[in-house]
């Protein structure tokens, strides 16, 4: 008995290692992921949750709602098309998903700065935006004020990357709190004489980094807290942004800046590009100042002195005596690129009109790339004290200044 079960085993051993030798032919086959909720209405309003199509073309008649727990998905190459001043009014999930080949593009019907209201996201519970071209928000507000591109104000994952946001009336990313990623977008000429660019508050974290900040009315990365810390203090790591002709809207009663630092928020913010600018540096004395971090920036005035005719100012403003502003407590560090005058440590671009002062809504005609004689290359430092791990590969510090270092990592547009 025991021999034959031996037997019985061999030959069952020998069979299973026939089968083995044999090719498996079998062709499995995954059916595709079905589209969640599609919407194939070409307009869209009021209470909403699905997939915008890829290629199609929706309307906006009135206000669209995301509840809790519902999610709003945009497919590559959907455009939208936005009526009767009407927002993105997000709960839930919001999930904006072009790609480079072919963006979601967003517009008012109008077709001009302020006519829709942009992205409420005050309650959301997550915000993706990648790829997005975003223009003219900032239509007014119940109370008649102007309002922002995007606003966020509870502390979620915000991830914004490779987007536009261009002629808005006010800030463009308002991030009242959130676990941040902000990378390579391009935010251009907004805020009529008002709104930072990238406004950051409340206890928010993590890194702002490649994007290119033109003609902004006020700042173009603002950060605070609250004079009265209660929950974990705004910090977040700035790096390789370049800000071109920000802060003059504004005027000279609150001036504009490229970086702004108060209200117990700190930050490390190294190999930035900052070029005509009303003010530079601005780290203010209700900052955490003795953790904030600066160095390895560029310093750059293409004129000695411009007329400031905004709020009926008419002062001279002599842009190098603002890189580090005497209102501020910030002071140039031995390791920045500081122009002492027209045409020293000029951070050649490819193509630069030298125009500080703009209308909102001006065209970006410019070239921000840097030439191969740039002073702005190889300048920087690629780690520092304190930099958060929270960073996506491929996405970390250049030691080229700005946001499109050489080796094409930076800022896609």
């Amino acid at each position: 008995m025991k021999k034959f079960t031996v037997l019985a085993s061999a030959i069952a051993l020998i069979a299973a290692l026939a089968s083995c030798s044999k090719k498996d032919t079998t062709v499995v086959t995954k059916p595709p992921v079905p589209i969640s909720h599609p919407i194939n209405s070409d307009t869209i309003g009021g209470f909403t949750k699905g997939t915008l199509l890829a290629g199609k073309t929706y309307t906006v008649n009135h206000t669209v709602f995301v509840k809790t727990g519902d999610t709003l998905l945009f497919q590559p190459g959907a455009n939208i098309i936005v009526k009767n001043n009407s927002q993105f009014s997000i709960q839930g999930v919001l999930q904006v998903l072009g790609t480079q080949a072919s963006p979601v593009k967003f517009n008012s019907f109008a077709g001009t700065p302020g006519t829709w209201r942009g992205f409420g996201c005050d309650s959301a519970q997550s915000v993706t935006i990648k790829w997005a071209d975003v223009k003219n928000t900032g239509g007014p507000s119940a109370k008649g004020g102007t309002t922002v591109a995007v606003k966020v104000a509870r502390q979620i994952p915000v991830d914004i990357e490779d987007s536009w946001f261009s002629n808005g009336q006010d800030d463009g990313l308002a991030l009242y709190a959130g676990n941040l990623i902000i990378l390579r977008n391009t935010i251009t000429s907004s805020g009529s004489n008002d709104g930072e660019a990238i406004n950051i508050k409340n206890g928010a974290s993590g890194i702002v980094a490649y994007n290119v900040i033109y003609s902004q009315a006020g700042t173009g990365v603002k950060l605070e807290t609250a004079a009265k810390v209660v929950t974990a203090e705004t910090s977040v790591d700035v790096y390789n942004n370049t800000i071109v002709s920000s802060g003059w809207r504004r005027g000279s009663a609150e001036p504009g800046r490229a970086f702004s630092i108060g209200a117990t928020a700190y930050g490390r913010f190294y190999n930035n590009i900052i070029v005509n600018c009303y003010h530079g540096f601005e780290v203010f004395a209700d900052a955490d100042v003795a953790k904030t971090k600066y160095g390895y920036n560029l310093f750059y005035a293409s004129q000695d002195g411009l007329l400031d005719t905004t709020q009926n100012s008419n002062t001279i403003i002599k842009i190098r005596d603002n890189f580090y502003p005497t209102s501020g407590v910030g002071v140039a560090q031995a390791t920045d690129i500081i122009s002492k005058s027209v045409g020293d440590k000029d951070p050649k671009f490819k193509t630069y009109d030298g125009i500080p002062l703009l209308v909102n809504g001006a065209p970006n005609n410019n070239d921000f790339h840097l030439q191969s004689s740039s002073p702005a290359i190889g300048a920087g430092i690629t780690t520092w004290a304190g930099l958060t791990g929270n960073i996506p590969t491929g996405s970390g510090p250049n030691k080229d200044l700005g946001a499109y270092p050489q080796d094409g990592t930076g800022n896609k547009h």
